[in-house]
């Protein structure tokens, strides 16, 4: 065992310890979902940061620079910090007075029971595809640190993921969050010094990146919804992801949940900017390789004494594990709150930790195959964010602010804009999300047109807040 792997796996067994001392303190739903309502300014910036900052941002951001260039297409991390202002300024007041333990709970209380099992339902695979994204860039870690081949250490990650998350749950991920996203940005500092310091200095550095060849000048040949297409997926696609969700309704209350959204957003952007930058201004020192996500840790490697580069492994894996608890945990409570424990009646708390927990188990399998046979971490991600997040987004905007549209109209709307997504992406248009995105709104608008049209004189459309399961 080199040094450097004895050293992330101190790392990983002292993530592995925190989530076993906080499991403990779980004695309910609450506490292993949602933190028991109760998370403050320092755990919620920095989990909300530290799970949206996973390993698209690190691995998948960066290679994609290298390999193809920056663009106006080139959405990140610009995209997912404007998303997280967007939630800050618009959702995350309504969401947290809404008392939710899952995004599908706001389905049931706006339109109905059967819209809120559908939503779970179309909800799930995203959660999936995202930690699939986080295990397999775990994985690209695994493999520059020991001798693994990559198949062998996205099984190890794949391990070590699902059991980190079973044990914790929120309130252990938003503890080591604080850990996870200093040591993350500390890492990335770490690496951008050396980089600054291989490229003669600041100001060398700054002209490298400034002139790179993998700049691509505006309006240079690229279509205009391409780009719209570009941006679109990050920030339509995952403005009220079920993570994020999940970290706004954990708050403690709805000014800590607001503000902490337009702070991670803002730490988001200035760390994001930073793998952008080495893949800029410095992509002669990863060679040729054959694999683009493997850039970052290659420079890394490369440049960095092994103390250097254990801190910036434990930055990239306080990335990975902050996010994939997020989204087993969120998968895992949709299946078992929102589908489970309702229908086969259960009411014993310990029985209902005990099905989340398996959950997490069963879903963190399904993510594992997800992983291994995908083509990239970059493409997981942007599935996950664009996959069933259309029809999803226009019902939840119209449930939370309107009172138009009833269940079946909300129903139809989940279904089309999964299921033109689909069709898009398999039919090989250019625009897969914008083309989702414009059927999801017309179909709520015409089917609230057409229920205002068909309803009884008497009959009124469901109130905005109403909200009790029967």
């Amino acid at each position: 065992m080199t040094p450097l792997f004895a050293a992330v796996l101190a790392y990983l067994v002292l993530q592995f310890g925190i989530g076993i001392w906080v499991s403990r303190r779980i004695r309910n739903e609450s506490d292993y979902l949602l933190a028991g309502r109760r998370l403050g300014y320092p755990l919620m910036i920095f989990s909300i940061f530290a799970t949206w900052f996973g390993a698209e941002t690190m691995v998948g951001s960066a290679g994609l620079a290298y390999r193809d260039g920056v663009s106006l297409a080139s959405a990140e991390p610009f995209g997912y910090a404007l998303c997280l202002l967007l939630m800050g300024l618009v959702f995350a007041t309504p969401l947290w007075h809404r008392k939710l333990t899952t995004l599908a709970d706001l389905f049931r209380q706006r339109y109905s029971i059967p819209v809120e099992r559908l939503a779970a339902v179309i909800l799930i695979p995203s959660s999936l595809l995202w930690a699939a994204a986080q295990m397999r860039a775990f994985g690209q870690v695994l493999a520059t640190t020991t001798t693994l081949p990559v198949e062998a250490a996205l099984l190890a990650a794949a391990g070590f993921c699902i059991l980190y998350t079973a044990f914790g749950g929120l309130l252990a991920d938003a503890i080591t969050d604080l850990v996870q996203g200093v040591l993350l940005v500390v890492g990335l500092l770490v690496l951008l010094g050396a980089v600054v310091l291989e490229l003669g200095g600041v100001t060398s550095a700054v002209t490298a990146a400034v002139h790179s060849e993998r700049i691509v000048p505006a309006g240079a040949g690229l279509p205009i919804w391409r780009t719209l297409e570009a941006w679109a997926v990050p920030v339509c696609g995952s403005v009220v992801a079920t993570e994020l969700v999940a970290r706004i309704i954990a708050a403690r209350s709805p000014r800590v949940a607001r503000r902490s959204s337009f702070a991670a957003g803002a730490i988001y952007l200035a760390v994001g900017l930073i793998p952008v930058f080495i893949a800029l201004a410095a992509p002669r020192l990863a060679g040729d390789l054959a694999d683009p996500e493997q850039f970052l840790p290659t420079v890394a490697r490369t440049l960095l004494p092994a103390a250097g580069y254990a801190i910036f492994a434990g930055g990239l894996i306080s990335a990975i594990l902050s996010t994939v608890d997020s989204t087993l945990l969120v998968s895992s409570g949709l299946l078992s709150h929102n589908l489970l424990v309702p229908l086969l009646g259960i009411r014993d708390q310990a029985t209902i930790v005990h099905l989340a927990r398996g959950g997490v188990v069963a879903f963190g399998l399904v993510a594992y195959v997800l992983a291994l046979r995908s083509e990239g971490v970059f493409a997981l991600v942007e599935q996950a964010s664009a996959f069933g997040s259309t029809g999803s987004l226009v019902t939840v905007c119209f449930g939370l602010f309107t009172r138009w549209g009833g269940p079946r109209t909300a129903a139809a709307t989940l279904v089309g804009g999964m299921a033109s997504y689909v069709s898009a992406s398999v039919g090989g248009l250019s625009y897969p999300f914008l083309t989702s995105l414009a059927v999801a709104l017309g179909i709520y608008v015409t089917g609230a047109l057409l229920e205002r049209v068909v309803a009884p004189p008497h009959a009124t459309a469901p109130a905005a807040n109403g909200w009790t399961r029967t």
